[in-house]
C-alpha cells in the first residue's frame, strides 16, 4: 500500500493556528487506497492555538516569521520536516494544506520584509523538503 503523507488538519484534527481543522471528507475518500501519515509541523512546535506566521523573502532565503513577536520560526519546522522524512522514508505523495506557510505546495503568499505580498506560489517549508526529496507533492486544493 502506497503512503501518502497529509496535513492533519485536512483529517479533522484540530491544529490549525486557531485550534480548528479542514476536515476534507471528499479528499480522504480519494485516499482511501494510500496508507495515510499525518503531519502537522506547526502544531508539533507551537501547538495549537497559537500566533499566525509568514513566509517573508529575506534575501536569498524564504523565512517563516511570527506574526505576533516577529520571530524567526523557520528552524523547528525544518527540523520537524526532515525528521518525519526520515522516519518515513517509503512516502510517495505528500498534500499539503493550500495556502500554508509550512505545507502549501503551490498556493503559500510570501511578502517582503515591509509585509506587502509578493507572490502567491509559494511553497511553505515543509512542502520544500518533501519536493527537495522528490516526493510527488500536491497541495489539496488540486488533488
Amino acid at each position: 500500500m502506497k503512503k501518502v503523507a497529509l496535513s492533519a488538519c485536512l483529517m479533522g484534527h484540530s491544529c490549525r493556528y486557531d485550534a480548528s481543522d479542514n476536515l476534507n471528507e471528499t479528499l480522504l475518500k480519494k485516499l482511501s487506497l494510500y496508507k495515510i501519515i499525518p503531519f502537522c509541523p506547526e502544531d508539533d512546535a507551537f501547538g495549537s492555538p497559537r500566533p499566525t506566521m509568514d513566509l517573508i523573502e529575506n534575501g536569498q532565503t524564504i523565512e517563516a516569521i511570527s506574526n505576533k513577536t516577529n520571530e524567526n520560526l523557520s528552524l523547528p519546522i525544518t527540523l520537524y520536516a526532515q525528521n518525519f522524512f526520515n522516519q518515513h522514508p517509503d512516502i510517495k505523495l505528500f498534500i499539503g494544506k493550500d495556502r500554508s506557510p509550512s505545507c502549501g505546495v503551490c498556493s503559500a503568499k510570501i511578502y517582503n520584509q515591509n509585509r506587502d505580498l509578493i507572490a502567491t506560489n509559494g511553497t511553505g517549508l515543509m512542502a520544500q523538503e518533501a519536493l527537495k526529496r522528490g516526493i510527488t507533492s500536491w497541495d489539496s486544493e488540486l488533488y
